[in-house]
């Protein structure tokens, strides 16, 4: 396989049996930000996930038919909040996490609904997610957080 582009993938329904692996996915890729910003728990980074799981929202990513990762789209008054979207740090900056954005934002934009997330300061993911047409709404000393806005 080309390491440089993204392999073939998928969503799925994700389901109560994906919780602990999505768990140890988060703690992986959430852990160098955190430890920067003086924020990582050990335990904290595996439970505010297992406190906010909703399966009905999540999907998972699979990626040459494996588990890569996986998105929540969370519906909200007037639009989503796009969270949990973690993918495994040997397939980030392939093209993958742009893709399955991609996906999501065609169809939040066909609904005409507003897409709300939040990234780190200083996360790489920040990037990502202004490639996409998400702009600032607001900040604090932790989070970035941004708005996308539906396209026509």
């Amino acid at each position: 396989m080309d390491t440089n582009t993204a392999p073939a993938w998928t969503l799925r329904p994700a389901d109560l049996r994906d919780l602990e692996t999505i768990v140890e996915l988060r703690a992986a890729v959430m852990r160098p930000d955190l430890e920067r910003l003086g924020r990582y728990d050990d335990h904290r980074v595996r439970q505010r996930l297992r406190d906010a799981y909703v399966p009905a929202h999540t999907s998972v990513v699979e990626a040459d038919g494996a588990f890569a990762g996986c998105v929540a789209l969370r519906p909200q008054q007037g639009g989503h909040w796009l969270e949990h979207f973690y993918l495994s740090p040997a397939l980030q900056g392939r093209g993958l996490g742009s893709a399955v954005l991609r996906a999501l934002l065609d169809r939040t934009d066909a609904e005409g609904t507003t897409v709300r997330l939040n990234v780190l300061q200083g996360s790489a993911a920040r990037r990502l997610y202004e490639r996409h047409g998400f702009v600032l709404e607001d900040e604090d000393p932790v989070d970035v957080f941004m708005v996308r806005a539906p396209r026509t």
